[in-house]
């Protein structure tokens, strides 16, 4: 399952989790200012991250400014132990998936979380005919076998 790190005034938070919500993907919401991160959701970001610290925290955030503080001078515990008092220096809202990671959002890049069924019909697959399926007759579709699969189990 997805686990998003968002915070109520963000914009780009509520995009994602309005994306999230209109292609039925499940996701558990981490709110910055009302739920405490732990070090392991530090952890679980950086193992999915390309360049580290680099990806997930904003050094343009006012508490980073305010303590004049250099990412290259501090040692990972050091920049853990601050992320864990400033929550508010992450980057937002960061989306983890097993072993995909995005930072912000991004249109295009958000479809990573497509669900593998909807990628299937998206990619026409299954299609009969060899017909080719627009996006939205795939997004379709795959609403319907939802549809039906709820059906079926009450």
């Amino acid at each position: 399952m997805i686990t998003i790190y968002t915070t109520p005034s963000c914009s780009s938070c509520r995009k994602a989790k309005k994306w999230l919500d209109d292609h039925k993907v499940a996701y558990e919401e981490k709110n910055l200012f009302n739920q405490r991160i732990t070090e392991e959701d530090i952890d679980r970001m950086l193992e999915n991250s390309e360049n580290g610290f680099e990806d997930i925290i904003s050094t343009r955030s006012k508490v980073f400014k305010e303590q004049d503080l250099d990412i290259e001078d501090m040692r990972i515990s050091e920049l853990k132990a601050f992320i864990l008092e400033n929550p508010s220096v992450l980057k937002r809202p960061i989306m983890i998936d097993g072993q995909k990671l995005q930072v912000g959002y991004n249109d295009e890049e958000i479809r990573v979380f497509i669900p593998k069924r909807l990628r299937e019909l998206i990619m026409c697959t299954d299609c009969p005919n060899d017909e080719h399926c627009d996006y939205q007759s795939a997004l379709r579709r795959y609403f319907d076998e939802i549809k039906q699969e709820q059906q079926r189990n009450h």
